[in-house]
């Protein structure tokens, strides 16, 4: 029989003790970074709605399409003297340039839809980043702005896609009420949906289509006649 060594024993201990003691710890900084780094770009980042305290609301128009709506969609807005936000995608704009001069000559803010309408929930971080960086680019060589405003297409994003923004200096925005303009061709739903309890801070999400054109109206005259005020969506969320 071996002669117990208590020596060597208690070196053996010691070092499965400082072991166990060092991945434990590793374990433990791993979570903590992890959990960082979700926290720094979260739900919290995503913009639904502006101040419900305030009388401002914002019809916001996403636009990959519908270019031939677009100037009566203009001039309805220039009778009710408002200003309100367009979300122009990169694919658009490249090829309705002329467009999207008139949109910014008639004093409408402009913000990032990305280049391609993607569904960058389903896209990584580099991949999220291009989408709006290029159509940051593409915007500003047009009309000479930094925007600063970015709608996801479809409403898909994830954590990378909030992170890019962000890291391009942009606020990620999503909608408070959504007409479903580009599925119901039906401008009584437009209207409806535009205006159904509507209050204070509201983003409508909405296109340039024939039944929104022909809602605007109707619209608008709602707002005025129940003291609601449509702007652009950083004046509503600010």
């Amino acid at each position: 029989m071996k002669k117990f060594d208590k020596e060597k024993f208690f070196r053996r201990y010691i070092s499965n003790f400082v072991i166990v003691m060092m991945l434990g710890i590793v374990a433990m900084v791993t979570l903590n970074l992890g959990s960082v780094g979700v926290a720094s770009t979260s739900i919290d980042d995503v913009v639904y709605q502006g101040n419900r305290e305030s009388s401002y609301v914002s019809l916001m128009f996403n636009v990959y399409w519908g270019t031939e709506y677009i100037p009566e969609i203009l001039s309805t807005l220039e009778k009710y003297n408002v200003k309100t936000t367009f979300f122009v995608g990169g694919t658009w704009a490249e090829k309705e340039q002329s467009s999207l001069k008139m949109i910014y000559d008639h004093g409408h803010e402009i913000g990032n839809h990305g280049y391609f309408h993607k569904d960058q929930g389903n896209l990584n971080y580099e991949e999220n980043y291009s989408e709006i960086s290029v159509t940051h680019k593409l915007i500003n060589s047009i009309i000479g702005i930094d925007m600063n405003l970015f709608a996801p297409p479809s409403g898909s994003f994830n954590n990378s896609t909030i992170e890019s923004a962000k890291n391009l200096g942009y606020t990620t925005i999503m909608w408070s009420k959504d007409t479903i303009d580009w599925r119901d061709k039906d401008s009584n739903l437009v209207y409806s949906r535009a205006t159904n309890n509507t209050k204070g801070g509201e983003l409508i999400l909405m296109h340039p289509t024939a039944h929104t054109l022909e809602a605007l109206p109707k619209i608008l005259d709602y707002f005025v006649a129940h003291d609601i005020i449509p702007t652009t969506v950083t004046k509503t969320i600010n």
